[in-house]
């Protein structure tokens, strides 16, 4: 099932409507992770002198610099753990029209979706939002004090909250929140394992741009999958 899910979400790639959210997502992403390099260039540059001085060594020139096009491979690194927040904020702007473009391809039959109400949507993007910060701090201790190991961890936390972000919002489309809410409950193991084959590429930079809409267009499947049964 689940992986029958992602090959039909890489398939309709050549679906006009869904290459343009895909580009559309890929750009957005861009521009923001660029943005976020530039502020950190400029904090750099803002508290860190051009030169200083060592005793016994002299005058030491070009440190901001240096430390500039260190910050490079230091955004790579965040990004995977940058990835994550950004991912939950493009799959609100997305997932109706890649949701949609699913639906229309492969489950034609389906009446059109209704749009969540505003306050529900909000109270569980809030509750998501303190799990993402709480769980990926965690994560984050982890990774650093474990190595290699804590990348298990990191996967197996961003799979359970990738797979609750994505299944339920796309869920609401055709549910009750409290219906969403107990289908989620009752297939938690696919859809947490679901997630964590997303939560892998997430955390390669580049790969990790194209999650946020391959993932809730795999999600969408894995609901009507799930519906049918």
């Amino acid at each position: 099932m689940i992986f029958g899910a992602i090959f039909k979400a890489l398939g309709q790639f050549d679906d006009p409507r869904f290459r343009r959210v895909v580009l559309l997502g890929l750009g957005l992403t861009l521009l923001l992770l660029v943005a976020l390099y530039a502020a950190l260039v400029t904090l750099i540059q803002f508290f860190v002198p051009d030169t200083f001085s060592l005793p016994w060594i002299g005058e030491i020139g070009g440190v901001d610099t240096v430390l500039s096009l260190a910050s490079v491979p230091l955004m790579l690194i965040l990004s995977v753990f940058l990835m994550v927040p950004v991912a939950s904020a493009f799959t609100g702007i997305f997932l109706d029209t890649v949701a949609d473009a699913v639906e229309a391809r492969h489950y034609p039959g389906l009446p059109p979706a209704s749009e969540a109400g505003i306050w529900e949507t909000l109270v569980d993007s809030l509750r998501y939002f303190g799990l993402l910060v709480a769980l990926n701090l965690v994560g984050l201790i982890i990774v650093i004090f474990t190595a290699g190991l804590g990348f298990l961890v990191f996967w197996a936390i961003n799979g359970f909250l990738l797979s609750r972000e994505y299944f339920t919002m796309v869920a609401l489309r055709r549910m009750s929140a409290e219906d969403a809410h107990r289908m989620r409950r009752a297939n938690f193991g696919t859809l947490w394992l679901a997630g964590i084959l997303f939560a892998i590429p997430l955390s390669v930079p580049v790969l990790n741009l194209f999650v946020p809409v391959f993932g809730v267009a795999a999600f969408t499947h894995l609901f009507h999958r799930i519906a049918m049964r």
